[in-house]
């Protein structure tokens, strides 16, 4: 119908509002057009067209009824059972009211000229239809949500044609068939047969417990006596006043009548059976939930591939999925576990998938914080499958895997199927979690020993505090990317006006990186006593550190001399990132990238003319910036690193500060350029400001 087609593009709260109030607006001009038409018939004043305009907005005030309650009463999965029964036995009271309010006017006024006039009796009537039709559209929504609950294909066809028959008979009822009619009697025998057919699907009742199927008799038996209320007075009307329109006449009507009556009695019936099996439907969910948590303290015999296979079979039997996909994640690789699909199919299925938390689990970036039915369960637009039900698989806290079970038809899982799907996942983990158990426990072991050891060494490596003098200020910090790292820097004080200040940055990182830095301040503090001039320094500290280095490690380093009585600096950069000095009488800053090779690459006599030493006066107010490339090849989510200049922006905008608040400067728009991207290497920088 057109009206469903304009609704299906809307937001549903808009769709609510429009269909009220096309209902309304129809409503009234069916009301007018009846009373409208009994006038002119009243004066003999023939007119075809204004004849047929009630039937019209009667059937538009009918599907608007339904696209409204249609939107209205929440999906079956979404809401408890109890819930919906509510919803129809507060409509009915509701409507009941109103019902007995227009019997009291009638009473009140009986025998005078007002409560006989036709043209009163027709508008109560009209009054009197429009609760009686929304009391039976919106019970027929909620039989309908009832009735597909754990829906099939087969179901969901059967409904469809049975929904669409109802239909045609709102057009049906244009021809004027009468109540009674051969026409009439035929097409009620035929709804009333699918009626019949489609009420034995009660499944939803075998879920409640005792109590809560003595209130769902409870509602569903008042739902029948407001039917009943309303069948008679609709009779009284038929049988005892001159109507334009008389609702007995309507197949649809009727029909719905029928439907409702027929499910309302097979549902008290089915679940009076069902009460005395209650106890032992509650007592199986307590000991499924009791198996989960028994289950979390016994080790499981299976292997991985066994506890896979299980799960995945285990799953699609429990919720009637008709394929279904285990994805696996080993490192950065992933492999599939299929059911009833090929591999291609799983990543044109992926790309159908519009549910931005379903993608998430599916591309291992899940929120464990956030599970909830709606994040977990959804549609797909495919061709054959129509649901998605999606859940990670968590060992210890980290996603192993996920589990995808597709239904052909919409809204195929609910809540109950996710609560047993979760106790079969959970079961799942515990067995993989105990068979990774071992194999962690003694690589955990090896690690933290090790990593003991590199945290102990690398704390002893670099200086607690680089002290200020009266010559100049300085300030360092440094950072590894793992838990030990290998760069490095050291002042040390060689005479009353000479320091020697040093960084390095060793190849790699991690703990092998710390034992080569361990070596490397060894190297350092031995050559630092024999007063060599920064070229010799670094030429005997080659020598030293390619003795004792692995063939594949190398470092850089630059070693600066500070003459603070000959305001000069001499220096040899050994590979090492080039150093920025800032001129504090131009206001400059620029690099010093000077020639120099890193230590450990040459391990002889040629690597003796790659060492120049280099020569700078220094004034107060200048300042040596030293660092390691972990800061200016850190690197954003875009690829894009921070850089020399980068570095050089930073430390302009803090070049008035102290080395100190320089230092914490530079660090903090370094992690502001990265946002949330993780630091690849250690960085470490010294800011030394000369007095």
């Amino acid at each position: 119908h057109p009206t469903y087609f304009c609704l299906a593009v809307m937001s549903q709260k808009l769709k609510l509002r429009i269909s009220f109030s096309v209902g309304l607006i129809s409503w009234a001009l069916f009301t007018f057009f009846d009373i409208y038409t009994l006038i002119l018939n009243r004066y003999e004043i023939r007119e075809d067209l204004t004849g047929l305009m009630p039937q019209v907005f009667f059937t538009y005030f009918v599907l608007a009824s339904l696209v409204f309650y249609r939107y209205k009463v929440t999906k079956a999965e979404s809401i408890n059972f109890l819930d919906l029964l509510w919803k129809v036995f507060i409509t009915g009271l509701v409507t009941t009211i109103i019902s007995l309010a227009i019997q009291g006017f009638f009473i009140l006024f009986e025998d005078t000229a007002i409560a006989t006039n036709p043209i009163t009796i027709n508008f109560f009537y009209h009054l009197y239809s429009g609760i009686v039709v929304v009391y039976l559209v919106s019970t027929f929504v909620v039989w309908k949500r009832l009735i597909l609950y754990q829906k099939s294909k087969n179901l969901i066809q059967l409904w469809n044609f049975f929904e669409y028959t109802l239909y045609g008979s709102l057009v049906f009822d244009f021809l004027g068939f009468q109540f009674g009619s051969n026409n009439y009697n035929i097409a009620m025998v035929f709804i009333t047969g699918f009626s019949v057919v489609l009420c034995l699907n009660l499944k939803w009742v075998a879920y409640l417990n005792f109590k809560q199927k003595w209130k769902s008799i409870l509602f569903i038996i008042l739902s029948a006596i407001y039917l009943y209320h309303f069948l008679v007075n609709l009779n009284n009307f038929s049988s005892e006043s001159d109507l334009i329109i008389d609702l007995m006449d309507r197949v649809f009507i009727v029909a719905v009548l029928i439907f409702i009556f027929i499910y309302a009695a097979f549902s008290v019936l089915v679940t009076l059976f069902n009460l005395p099996t209650s106890s032992v439907f509650e007592r199986k969910l307590k000991e499924a939930v009791d198996f989960q948590k028994l289950s979390q303290a016994i080790p499981s015999g299976q292997n991985v591939e066994q506890t896979y296979d299980i799960l995945l079979d285990s799953s699609m039997n429990a919720v009637f999925a008709d394929a279904a996909w285990l994805e696996v994640r080993n490192g950065d690789a992933t492999r599939l576990i299929l059911r009833n699909l090929k591999e291609e199919e799983v990543e044109k299925l992926k790309s159908k998938i519009k549910n931005e938390a379903i993608l998430k689990l599916i591309n291992f970036d899940f929120d464990n914080h956030q599970i909830g039915t709606k994040k977990i369960m959804g549609g797909i637009r495919s061709s054959q499958y129509r649901s998605i039900l999606a859940l990670p698989i968590m060992v210890k806290n980290e996603q192993m895997a996920n589990l995808v079970l597709l239904q052909e038809v919409n809204d195929a899982f609910n809540r109950e199927m996710l609560e047993i799907i979760t106790t079969f996942v959970s079961q799942a983990s515990i067995s993989l979690e105990n068979a990774f158990l071992l194999q962690d426990a003694l690589e955990n072991e090896r690690y933290k020993e090790q990593l003991n050891i590199a945290k102990n060494v690398q704390k002893s490596l670099l200086p607690d505090e680089l002290q200020d003098t009266e010559s100049f200020q300085i300030s360092a910090f440094s950072m590894a990317a793992d838990e030990v790292g290998g760069d490095y820097y050291d002042l040390i004080k060689l005479d009353e006006t000479k320091y020697g200040l040093i960084i390095g940055d060793v190849s790699g990182k991690g703990t092998s990186a710390a034992f080569n830095m361990a070596q490397m301040k060894g190297v350092f503090y031995s050559l630092i006593q024999l007063q060599l001039s920064p070229a010799e320094f670094i030429k005997k500290a080659n020598l030293a550190l390619g003795k004792c280095l692995e063939k594949s490690s190398f470092l850089t380093t630059s070693y600066f001399e500070i003459n603070s009585a000959k305001k000069e600096m001499k220096f040899v950069r050994a590979g090492h990132c080039p150093t920025l000095m800032y001129c504090g009488k131009e206001k400059v800053a620029k690099f010093l990238t000077t020639k120099g090779m890193g230590l450990g690459i040459l391990r002889n006599d040629l690597y003796d003319p790659f060492v120049v030493e280099n020569t700078l006066a220094i004034e107060s107010g200048d300042i040596i910036v030293l660092y390691t490339d972990g800061i200016t090849e850190a690197a954003n989510i875009s690829g894009e690193q921070f850089g020399e200049e980068g570095l050089r922006e930073s430390f302009l905008k803090y070049v008035e500060n102290s080395p100190e608040e320089i230092s914490k400067g530079i660090i903090s728009d370094l992690h502001g350029f990265m946002e949330s991207s993780k630091l690849d290497d250690d960085y470490t920088i010294v800011i030394m400001k000369i007095k």
